[in-house]
Protein backbone atom coordinates (compact mmCIF):
# COMPACT_ATOMS: atom_id res chain seq x y z
CA UNK A 1 0.00 0.00 0.00
CA UNK A 2 1.25 3.65 -1.36
CA UNK A 3 1.69 6.34 1.59
CA UNK A 4 -1.13 8.04 0.07
CA UNK A 5 -3.47 4.95 -0.15
CA UNK A 6 -2.30 4.33 3.74
CA UNK A 7 -3.26 8.76 4.36
CA UNK A 8 -6.48 7.79 2.27
CA UNK A 9 -7.53 5.10 4.54
CA UNK A 10 -6.78 6.95 7.77
CA UNK A 11 -8.66 9.90 6.41
CA UNK A 12 -11.89 7.45 5.68
CA UNK A 13 -11.03 5.60 9.32
CA UNK A 14 -11.38 9.52 10.86
CA UNK A 15 -14.47 10.37 9.37
CA UNK A 16 -16.83 7.12 10.10
CA UNK A 17 -14.90 7.38 13.58
CA UNK A 18 -16.60 11.24 14.22
CA UNK A 19 -19.79 9.92 12.66
CA UNK A 20 -19.95 7.38 15.05
CA UNK A 21 -18.47 9.45 17.86
CA UNK A 22 -21.37 12.07 17.38
CA UNK A 23 -24.15 9.32 17.21
CA UNK A 24 -23.05 7.67 20.87
CA UNK A 25 -22.35 11.06 22.31
CA UNK A 26 -26.01 12.02 21.75
CA UNK A 27 -27.18 8.87 22.46
CA UNK A 28 -25.85 9.36 26.15
CA UNK A 29 -26.04 13.08 26.29
CA UNK A 30 -22.08 13.64 26.55
CA UNK A 31 -19.83 16.44 25.17
CA UNK A 32 -16.30 16.45 24.17
CA UNK A 33 -13.80 18.83 23.80
CA UNK A 34 -10.00 18.22 22.49
CA UNK A 35 -6.42 19.87 23.70
CA UNK A 36 -4.36 19.81 20.84
CA UNK A 37 -0.65 20.59 20.23
CA UNK A 38 0.60 18.51 17.28
CA UNK A 39 -2.53 17.95 15.73
CA UNK A 40 -3.46 21.56 15.36
CA UNK A 41 -7.08 21.53 15.44
CA UNK A 42 -7.58 18.52 12.94
CA UNK A 43 -8.99 16.83 15.93
CA UNK A 44 -11.69 18.59 16.65
CA UNK A 45 -12.37 19.82 12.56
CA UNK A 46 -12.79 15.84 12.27
CA UNK A 47 -15.62 15.76 14.56
CA UNK A 48 -17.38 19.27 13.41
CA UNK A 49 -17.04 18.03 10.54
CA UNK A 50 -20.34 16.07 11.23
CA UNK A 51 -23.69 17.06 10.63
CA UNK A 52 -24.86 16.64 14.08
CA UNK A 53 -21.32 17.41 15.58
CA UNK A 54 -22.70 20.61 17.37
CA UNK A 55 -24.89 18.56 19.99
CA UNK A 56 -21.57 16.52 21.14
CA UNK A 57 -18.93 19.03 20.89
CA UNK A 58 -18.31 21.42 22.86
CA UNK A 59 -14.87 23.25 21.88
CA UNK A 60 -11.43 22.60 20.82
CA UNK A 61 -7.99 24.33 22.07
CA UNK A 62 -4.85 24.93 19.85
CA UNK A 63 -2.44 25.10 22.48
CA UNK A 64 0.86 24.89 20.13
CA UNK A 65 3.08 26.76 21.94
CA UNK A 66 4.00 26.21 25.58
CA UNK A 67 3.12 29.68 26.75
CA UNK A 68 -1.28 28.54 25.26
CA UNK A 69 -1.22 25.54 27.26
CA UNK A 70 -0.06 27.83 30.06
CA UNK A 71 -2.29 30.72 29.72
CA UNK A 72 -5.58 28.64 28.14
CA UNK A 73 -5.21 25.11 29.65
CA UNK A 74 -3.38 26.25 33.00
CA UNK A 75 -0.47 23.59 32.29
CA UNK A 76 1.94 24.62 34.72
CA UNK A 77 5.38 26.07 34.10
CA UNK A 78 7.09 23.56 36.18
CA UNK A 79 6.09 21.07 34.63
CA UNK A 80 6.97 22.46 31.11
CA UNK A 81 10.21 23.19 32.79
CA UNK A 82 10.63 19.16 33.79
CA UNK A 83 9.50 17.17 31.63
CA UNK A 84 9.33 19.15 28.53
CA UNK A 85 6.30 19.89 26.53
CA UNK A 86 6.14 16.13 24.86
CA UNK A 87 5.13 13.73 27.95
CA UNK A 88 2.82 12.30 29.74
CA UNK A 89 2.74 15.18 32.19
CA UNK A 90 1.77 17.82 29.98
CA UNK A 91 -0.39 15.46 28.15
CA UNK A 92 -2.14 14.77 31.18
CA UNK A 93 -2.34 18.73 32.21
CA UNK A 94 -3.91 19.43 29.12
CA UNK A 95 -6.76 17.14 29.18
CA UNK A 96 -7.67 18.32 32.91
CA UNK A 97 -7.36 22.06 31.54
CA UNK A 98 -9.80 21.05 28.61
CA UNK A 99 -12.63 19.29 31.39
CA UNK A 100 -11.81 21.97 33.24
CA UNK A 101 -12.26 24.76 31.12
CA UNK A 102 -15.44 23.16 28.94
CA UNK A 103 -18.46 22.28 29.44
CA UNK A 104 -17.44 18.31 28.71
CA UNK A 105 -17.42 15.18 30.05
CA UNK A 106 -15.19 13.94 28.04
CA UNK A 107 -11.44 15.33 26.47
CA UNK A 108 -9.06 14.27 24.58
CA UNK A 109 -4.99 15.66 24.79
CA UNK A 110 -2.67 15.58 22.18
CA UNK A 111 0.92 16.66 22.45
CA UNK A 112 3.87 15.62 20.01
CA UNK A 113 6.76 15.76 17.53
CA UNK A 114 4.90 15.40 14.07
CA UNK A 115 8.36 16.06 12.30
CA UNK A 116 10.00 15.71 9.95
CA UNK A 117 12.58 17.89 12.08
CA UNK A 118 12.01 18.85 15.85
CA UNK A 119 13.01 15.07 17.00
CA UNK A 120 15.73 14.30 19.43
CA UNK A 121 16.86 11.01 20.92
CA UNK A 122 14.80 10.98 23.95
CA UNK A 123 11.68 12.50 22.01
CA UNK A 124 11.82 11.52 18.37
CA UNK A 125 9.82 12.23 15.89
CA UNK A 126 6.78 10.29 15.27
CA UNK A 127 6.50 10.75 19.63
CA UNK A 128 2.79 11.84 20.89
CA UNK A 129 1.41 11.25 24.20
CA UNK A 130 -2.16 10.89 24.78
CA UNK A 131 -4.43 12.27 27.05
CA UNK A 132 -8.24 11.30 27.84
CA UNK A 133 -10.49 12.10 30.56
CA UNK A 134 -13.75 10.98 31.20
CA UNK A 135 -16.55 11.17 34.08
CA UNK A 136 -15.21 10.60 37.34
CA UNK A 137 -12.22 12.33 36.81
CA UNK A 138 -10.83 8.76 35.37
CA UNK A 139 -7.52 10.31 33.31
CA UNK A 140 -4.72 8.52 31.48
CA UNK A 141 -2.01 9.34 29.32
CA UNK A 142 -0.64 6.96 26.21
CA UNK A 143 2.13 6.98 24.75
CA UNK A 144 2.02 6.57 20.95
CA UNK A 145 4.77 6.04 18.95
CA UNK A 146 4.47 6.61 15.01
CA UNK A 147 7.00 5.17 12.33
CA UNK A 148 9.67 8.17 12.13
CA UNK A 149 10.13 7.72 8.57
CA UNK A 150 6.19 8.52 8.01
CA UNK A 151 5.55 12.23 6.86
CA UNK A 152 4.39 14.72 8.59
CA UNK A 153 0.94 14.29 7.06
CA UNK A 154 0.48 10.55 7.81
CA UNK A 155 2.04 11.29 11.82
CA UNK A 156 -0.74 13.92 12.48
CA UNK A 157 -3.28 11.67 10.41
CA UNK A 158 -2.55 8.45 12.31
CA UNK A 159 -2.80 10.71 15.88
CA UNK A 160 -5.96 11.86 15.01
CA UNK A 161 -7.61 8.18 14.08
CA UNK A 162 -6.15 7.14 17.76
CA UNK A 163 -7.71 10.24 19.50
CA UNK A 164 -11.05 9.22 17.80
CA UNK A 165 -10.82 6.22 19.06
CA UNK A 166 -10.03 6.75 22.58
CA UNK A 167 -13.00 9.35 22.71
CA UNK A 168 -15.35 6.68 21.49
CA UNK A 169 -13.80 3.63 23.22
CA UNK A 170 -14.22 5.49 26.48
CA UNK A 171 -17.84 6.71 25.98
CA UNK A 172 -19.02 3.37 24.93
CA UNK A 173 -17.38 1.79 28.43
CA UNK A 174 -20.16 4.05 29.96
Amino acid sequence: MSDAERLAEIRADCRRLSADIVKVYAEIGAMAATAESCTGGLIAGAITDISGSSSVFDRGFVTYSNEAKQDILGVRPETLATFGAVSAQIATEMVLGARRRSRAGFAVSVTGVAGPGGGSVEKPVGLVWMGLSGPGDLTSAVELRWDPAWSRDMIRAATVRAALEALLGRATMM
